[in-house]
């Protein structure tokens, strides 16, 4: 029945890749479950709440991106989108959590409005070619920062922002071995190999005293302090609009434009079918519900994951991948200690693996072309250096339409680009107040 619902045999892949490729996905973003809830508490909501809210929040979006668009892309709260809802929204300009949940809401209402009216897929449309290489580029980047900082590798620094850690230290020592032994495993074409590497270093550090095991069952805390909290007129009366601007920008192009680079790694998208490929459109009404979801849950916006691509390097194909995902975040509500013992060290190979992978699409940007290259330099670059894909993003696209319209290319620049380059425009304005 799953390999008929989900196509697996069309897709080249089966039952044990895609549940593999699920748990992948899942141990490389399970840190959400416990970073998310911390983030938020600091507006003064319930952190135990948000922890329920959170894995509830992904496991519906994961299973909205599986059972309707059958890609093999998880979906959670967003990094990045927490923060500027906890200390931007609530802790810099005053407003309550629960008016911050409000612009949650009415943000995923735009979002789903943008998608059903094609607006979205218009606008993804008019993402140059080379910038589409470089978006799936600057995502590798991005996940290879996280994964350097997670380990220890790359730490900060006050002269030079950022330095290398000490690499004699055990969390960094053990996650390049993770790194060697993913990829020996998978030149090696061993099955799971991503999985392997992330559970053997887990299994070492629990041996060496690094990580504890952190028990089996737990009783997953009430949600309602956090359940149907949103303040929806509360932001409208207190004139949220240019929070609600910020998040519609920042949900359109980071969960756009992981969903083009993890899609592009598997495949799912080619140059020939591009953007009409009709389960695009699917994947982006799933990418935008779960956001109106996860605002009645109690939780800052969700989106599309870039640790999807290790599962997607894991073998993953199909929904099912998502589906495993979700399923794994309910578990998560019961087995919150279990899924806590894997360390950010014993993920960060992974991640790092994935990023070297990603980074290959660097070769499909027309570096002949000066007014390719440096916008798609410039996405691929600020991405993990601002710690931020829609900064990628921002950047690539108003660079891209000032320097075609200063070397007299105005025409090949699509219409999307000129609306999203002066949609960034009044972001960065109003961020700058």
């Amino acid at each position: 029945m799953l390999e008929s619902l989900f196509k697996l045999e069309e897709h080249g892949t089966n039952l044990r890749t895609e549940a593999i490729a699920g748990l992948t996905t899942f141990l490389t973003m399970a840190y959400i479950i416990f970073v998310n809830p911390q983030i938020l508490a600091t507006t003064g909501m319930d952190q135990s709440a948000v922890f329920v809210a959170t894995c509830l929040a992904a496991a519906l979006g994961s299973a909205i991106m599986g059972f309707y668009a059958n890609w093999p892309i998880a979906m959670a709260p967003g990094m990045g989108l927490n923060a500027f809802f906890a200390f931007t929204v609530v802790g810099t300009m005053g407003f309550t959590w629960q008016a911050a949940l409000g612009a949650v809401f009415i943000s995923g209402c735009i979002f789903v409005l943008l998608t059903v009216t094609g607006v979205r897929r218009w606008l993804v449309a008019g993402i140059p070619h080379s910038m589409r290489s470089a978006v799936a580029a600057g995502i590798g980047m991005f996940l290879g920062i996280i994964a350097l900082k997670n380990a220890g590798i790359v730490v900060a620094s006050e002269a030079t922002y950022v330095a290398l850690g000490h690499m004699t230290d055990p969390a960094p020592l053990l996650a390049m071995i993770g790194l060697f032994v993913i990829a020996a495993l998978d030149t090696l074409k061993v099955k799971g190999a991503i999985l392997i590497g992330i559970l053997g270093i887990t299994v070492v550090s629990i041996f060496l005293g690094l990580s504890e095991f952190g028990g089996i069952v737990s009783t997953p805390p009430s949600i309602a302090p956090t359940f149907l909290q949103l303040d929806i007129l509360g932001a409208i009366s207190t004139g949220i609009l240019q929070v609600v601007l910020v998040f519609v920008l920042v949900e359109v192009f980071d969960a756009t434009g992981t969903l083009i680079g993890v899609a592009k790694r598997a495949g799912l998208l080619t140059e020939d079918s591009g953007h009409t490929n009709p389960q695009l459109g699917k994947a982006l009404l799933s990418d935008s519900s779960a956001i109106v979801a996860g605002s009645f849950l109690g939780t800052s916006s969700t989106t599309a994951y870039v640790e999807s691509a290790s599962g997607v390097l894991a073998g993953g194909r199909t929904g099912l991948t998502a589906i495993v995902v979700a399923v794994l975040f309910l578990a998560a509500l019961f087995f919150a200690p279990l899924a806590g013992t894997v360390p950010a060290f014993a993920t960060a190979p992974a991640l790092l693996y994935v990023a070297c992978l990603m980074m290959r699409e660097l070769i499909d940007i027309e570096w002949d072309d000066i007014t390719e290259a440096v916008p798609s330099a410039l996405t691929a670059l600020m991405m993990p250096l601002t710690y931020s894909i829609a900064n990628g993003l921002a950047f690539g696209f108003i660079s891209y339409a000032i320097i075609k319209l200063l070397t007299g290319r105005v025409r090949e620049v699509h219409a999307a680009t000129w609306l999203v380059a002066g949609l960034f425009l009044i972001r960065f304005a109003f961020l700058t107040e």
